[in-house]
């Protein structure tokens, strides 16, 4: 599981020290980003390097991808986690209808293209495929990425009548989406995971 402890187990009192070490300490803040997949390897989540410490020692997960640095308290050292499993299954409900309608998850969505000429920037706007003012709904179906020539030459107007035809039909986006808004530099070793979803 890549845990090492000087003793026969792991005590609780060990968790929190090395815990209390992963958060209190400068280079290896609290701010660097664990991948977590189901038991099922699908992704679901990113938490802290110390949150997955913790999921690990307590044996709730096991630690797939690891990077170089190591982990130390007086009793125990253990390889920085990177990807991390859930031991169990834990079902995830699929609400992604429901969730938060954001630029940064229609963005990372469209993959920082515009939707009608093909342009990629991170400077996007998003717009309304059915304008508002047309009875067009603020949904994952009728939101895409655009840029602002675009935007602006679409106006008001349906593509069709503005002979501005979608690259693709917008849809609500998968998981894979908001763990990319969670840690927007992919490490390297996260991507097997993530392209593999």
């Amino acid at each position: 599981m890549g845990a090492h402890a000087a003793d026969a187990g792991v005590h609780p009192a060990n968790v929190v020290s090395l815990a209390g070490r992963i958060h209190g300490g400068r280079q290896h803040s609290s701010g660097s980003r664990v991948l977590v997949l189901n038991a099922s390897y699908e992704p679901i989540n990113v938490c802290t390097v110390r949150r997955a410490t913790v999921l690990v020692l307590k044996e709730r997960a096991e630690v797939l991808e690891s990077t170089d640095g190591v982990l130390r308290s007086e009793r125990m050292r253990m390889r920085r986690p990177c990807v991390i499993r859930l031991v169990r299954y834990v079902r995830v409900p699929r609400d992604v209808h429901r969730r938060k309608i954001t630029r940064k998850a229609v963005l990372a969505r469209d993959s920082y293209t515009c939707q009608y000429c093909g342009r990629e920037s991170t400077g996007l706007t998003v717009d309304h495929v059915v304008p508002r003012s047309r009875g067009g709904q603020s949904v994952w179906d009728n939101i895409v990425a655009a840029c602002a020539p675009c935007n602006r030459r679409k106006g008001n107007r349906l593509p069709e009548e503005a002979q501005m035809p979608l690259r693709s039909v917008p849809k609500p986006p998968g998981p894979h989406v908001f763990i990319r808004i969670a840690a927007p530099r992919v490490p390297p070793a996260w991507e097997q995971y993530l392209f593999a979803a």
